[in-house]
Order: C-alpha cells, then structure tokens, then sequence
C-alpha cells in the first residue's frame, strides 16, 4: 500500500486548518506554506468540503475552516475519504473476504495481521494529536 499525494496533502491541508482555528485559511496560504499547488489542493479540498470535514466562508476574511474539534479526525478518516480502503491487499478489502483461496491461504494471515496494524495507528492518531507535535517543534517557520 502506498499513499498518493492526494491523501499526503489532505492530511497536510487539514493539519493546516488545525493549527488556525480561530481563522479562515486560504487555499494560497496553504499553498504557499506547504509548497503544494493551488490547483491540486483546490481538488483536494472540494473533497474534503463535500464530505462536511470543512467549510468555506466568502469575503475578504473568507477561507476554509474545520467543521468539528480536530480531537474528532482521525488520520485515518482523511485517508479513507481521500485514498479509499486502505487495505493492503484486494481481499481484505470487503467486509466478507471473497476470495476463493481464502480458506486455504496461509499468508491470509499475514496480510490480516498489516491490515489491523495500519488500522491501529491510522484510527489513533487525531489532528489533535498532529497539533501538539507540531507545535512541539523547534522550527515553526512552517506554520
């Protein structure tokens, strides 16, 4: 499993939103700050729009803001929405594995095992969570 830009820089632009709650964010500053291009995070966020993660405000003080406290996005809500499943392989990716080989397949096991873990971190980590590292950091010439 690899994650594409697209599902990178929706979790960049929504940690973006994150650390500027009390403000509307422009998608050029979001640009500027991540080095993304405008037109690309323009998609993005239309995405992230239309499944009520945030919301647009018109005006000269208009942006994007975050709809919910980031404590309630998870890492791997963004991902899903931007990248899909995130299973590491095709059977594990329906709720009843369809696989013909499934009941005699020995790395079934395995491929149950990196699911569950990427899982683990994804659905744990909020943007909350990405906040306070950020924050945390020495050089906050990026925020």
């Amino acid at each position: 499993m690899k994650i594409s830009t697209k599902g990178r820089y929706a979790l960049r632009m929504m940690l973006e939103f994150a650390l500027h709650p009390d403000e509307c964010t422009k998608i050029n500053q979001v640009a500027e700050r991540q080095q993304i291009s405008v037109k690309y995070l323009e998609q993005i966020v239309t995405i992230l729009s239309r499944a009520g993660y945030v919301k647009s405000m018109r005006g000269s003080q208009g942006g994007y803001k975050l709809t919910r406290d980031p404590s309630e996005y998870t890492v791997g809500m963004i991902l899903r929405l931007t990248e899909g499943n995130l299973a590491p392989v095709a059977c594990l990716e329906d709720a009843e594995n369809q696989c013909q080989r499934a009941g005699v397949c020995v790395t079934l096991n395995v491929w149950k095992q990196l699911n569950d873990a990427i899982n683990q971190v994804v659905d744990n980590v909020t943007l909350a969570d990405l906040v306070k590292e950020q924050l945390a950091k020495p050089d906050q010439n990026l925020l």
